[in-house]
């Protein structure tokens, strides 16, 4: 029973993980295709690169336009980082990397952008701020990345002493400098936009993995540890404790928990064990089985 019940878990979680990472793709690449491509935003990384190439080559050869440019950006330097770093470069990245590339492809297959959706500049600028910063948050979690920009920064970080989050920050200054080409507005958006989003991915990463850390001290161990296996499914620990004023004998049992499972355990304890004394804490981050794996 219970191997069949951790089997569906185990399951359900790896289709919750993989639907979670492709909502994360999706929301990067229509940040980029409606967003920040229309405006000429370059904010760093194989997209910004790509939409500076376009301008200049799309003209000359019509086929090439960004979305293409942006996938063969991908292939070359997932291949260059086989060559470089073999084993570096996950199965994850690649799939991101490829996934990516080809949704901005098929947006401009079923919807061309010509021009901006909106003449609100800053509005725009904000939504590609938000939606690709939200892309790059989900996939940070979920442990992976779109590659480009981090496939040269890892390649830097090996041959080099430079730390590879200033190896990152680096490559995308620098690509999103050459957006003055496009005029100052457009240098000064892509610039202001690629800080913003550090903060943004910085923000969503640590949202999504705050957890809760459950203390609770009752007179009823076995109805609360039932309540936290059956209702929350999760697991404990426990052990002995005296009070410390009355010296009446407890029981203090601590769990982790996501928050929606948080509410629920203490809807059911006012319900089951109402003279439980319950603590509920942020943890902003939790390794081992049941949650995310040290990486």
């Amino acid at each position: 029973m219970c191997k069949d019940r951790e089997k569906r878990n185990k399951i359900m979680g790896r289709i919750a993980y993989w639907g979670i990472l492709n909502l994360g793709i999706f929301s990067m690449s229509i940040g980029v295709y409606l967003f920040e491509a229309p405006n000429f935003f370059v904010m760093g990384g194989v997209s910004g690169l790509s939409i500076l190439l376009a301008h200049y080559i799309t003209p000359l050869v019509g086929w090439l336009t960004q979305p293409v440019l942006l996938m063969g950006l991908n292939i070359l330097l997932l291949i260059i980082g086989f060559i470089f770093l073999g084993r570096g470069v996950t199965f994850k990245t690649i799939y991101c990397a490829l996934v990516y590339s080809l949704e901005v492809w098929l947006m401009s297959l079923i919807h061309p952008m010509d021009a901006p959706l909106t003449d609100a500049t800053l509005l725009e600028a904000v939504y590609a701020v938000l939606t690709i910063g939200l892309g790059c948050a989900i996939m940070f979690h979920c442990g992976a990345s779109s590659g480009g920009s981090d496939i040269i920064a890892l390649i830097v970080k090996k041959y080099t002493n430079l730390n590879i989050g200033n190896a990152v920050i680096v490559s995308d200054l620098v690509v999103s400098a050459l957006a003055f080409f496009f005029g100052a507005e457009a240098g000064l958006l892509s610039i202001l936009g690629l800080l913003l989003r550090a903060f943004v991915v910085d923000g969503i990463i640590e949202n999504i993995a705050r957890t809760k850390y459950v203390t609770i001290i009752t007179a009823n161990p076995e109805t609360v540890s039932k309540v936290i296996i059956e209702d929350i499914d999760r697991g404990f620990t426990k052990y002995d404790a005296e009070g410390g004023y009355t010296g009446d004998k407890r029981t203090i049992i601590i769990t982790v928990c996501s928050r929606s499972q948080a509410m629920k355990l203490k809807l059911r304890l006012r319900e089951t064990d109402p003279t439980a004394f319950t603590i509920i804490t942020d943890a902003n981050e939790i390794l081992g089985k049941g949650f995310k794996s040290a990486m």
